[in-house]
Parts: C-alpha cells; sequence; structure tokens
C-alpha cells in the first residue's frame, strides 16, 4: 500500500505522527477516506470515528472531536481538540 506522511495534532501536542496508507474521518459534508495521491483540499471534520491504517497496516480507532483537514502534496494534518483512541 502506498502511503503518505501524516500528522493528527491537538493543543496538547501531536496525537498521531507518521506514514499512513488510509486516514478516514468525518467531515461536515460527510465521511472521508484520504490515501496517497489524494486531491489537495482543506475541509472542517465533525465529531466522530477516526482510523488510521498505519505504514504496516495496523489499524487504530478512536474517537476524533472536531477540527480541520488539510491535505496537499506534502502531507496530510489534522488540527483537532481531541482524539481518543480505542484500546
Amino acid at each position: 500500500m502506498k502511503t503518505f506522511p501524516l500528522i493528527i495534532s491537538s493543543p496538547d501536542g501531536d496525537l498521531y505522527r507518521g506514514d499512513a496508507g488510509m486516514l478516514i474521518l468525518r467531515g461536515t459534508e460527510g465521511d472521508l477516506a484520504i490515501m496517497a495521491g489524494h486531491v489537495p483540499f482543506v475541509t472542517a471534520v465533525a465529531k466522530g470515528d477516526c482510523v488510521v491504517i498505519t505504514d504496516t497496516e495496523e489499524r487504530k480507532e478512536g474517537v476524533i472531536e472536531e477540527g480541520l483537514l488539510t491535505v496537499d502534496a506534502e502531507r496530510t494534518t489534522v488540527l483537532t481538540s481531541g482524539l481518543t483512541w480505542n484500546k
């Protein structure tokens, strides 16, 4: 699986930083799945489920708070007020 640099950050610091094969979360306009080579865009993130498929294909799941998602050629960044990973 092709990967991309992903940063999920909150006011308390980085909640995830590393390469990912896919990011799945809910935007204010609907569900999103981001993969390597995604078209650049910016959108608001709604509170809901968040899934990161890591570069080793590990599945990390949690609940993310509202925030902002930015996708560009260099990296994908999510700025959020919080993210609680499931155990």
